[in-house]
């Protein structure tokens, strides 16, 4: 096999992601009276109305969205670039590679800015995709974006759902 492209997932590879996400579904948790390791335990590579449907499906996961997405406002924007991953990023100026995240768009965008680290041209977002990880719809649409065949792409995650 050729590797001919890489695919990145961002929280917990390309940013440093963790501890600010763990405090973000532990309040929320704690507001829906919920056990807050399970939560997180379904947190990892996943959309968070996805999360929410499985841990509360009694709740509706667009008004929960809205509410986690207040508590992330809270926190900020301090999401720290992974070790190593500005030097990496740097070397992989002419060769094909894509982000590929559950996450959305404005704050991946404003995360990379602020942690001065480079955008590829190929972007896939959880707004972007039917199927939410582990459906490898988004790492799919990424290697066609990139014109490379799914076989000779290199998938980097920290997730085993991702």
């Amino acid at each position: 096999m050729a590797i001919k492209a890489l695919l990145f997932d961002v929280d917990g590879v390309l940013l440093d992601s963790s501890a600010t996400h763990r405090r973000i579904w532990d309040a929320w948790s704690d507001m829906r009276g919920l056990d807050r390791n399970l939560v997180w335990s379904l947190t990892h590579g996943r959309r968070p109305e996805d999360t929410v449907r499985d841990v509360a499906p009694d709740l509706d996961p667009t008004v929960e969205r809205k509410v986690l997405n207040q508590l992330m406002a809270m926190e900020g924007d301090a999401f720290p670039a992974a070790s190593g991953a500005v030097s990496l990023l740097g070397k992989l100026e002419r060769h094909p590679w894509a982000l590929v995240t559950s996450g959305s768009q404005a704050p991946v965008h404003r995360r990379f800015r602020l942690a001065a680290l480079p955008l590829p041209s190929v972007q896939i977002y959880g707004e972007n995709v039917t199927r939410s990880k582990p459906h490898p719809e988004g790492y799919l649409k990424a290697a066609e974006l990139l014109l490379t065949d799914p076989n000779d792409c290199i998938v980097i995650e920290d997730a085993p759902t991702g």
